[in-house]
């Protein structure tokens, strides 16, 4: 998800996609310690997705 598209959301969209990400952070850390993943560097990505809308939750509470 880009930078573009996370500033048109809503701060409530932004806090359902932040709670749909972080639960598939979970199951990907869970797969990948059962078994190896095709693709780990998805847990980085998602990681930085989780951080990215974090950072633009805090902007536009902080605009309020």
């Amino acid at each position: 998800m880009k930078n573009s598209e996370i500033t048109g959301l809503t701060t409530e969209e932004i806090r359902q996609k932040l709670d749909s990400e972080k639960e598939s952070l979970r199951k990907l850390l869970f797969a990948h310690q059962v078994s190896a993943i095709e693709s780990p560097m998805k847990i980085k990505e998602t990681k930085r997705l989780i951080a990215r809308l974090n950072t633009f939750l805090t902007q536009k509470e902080r605009q309020k």
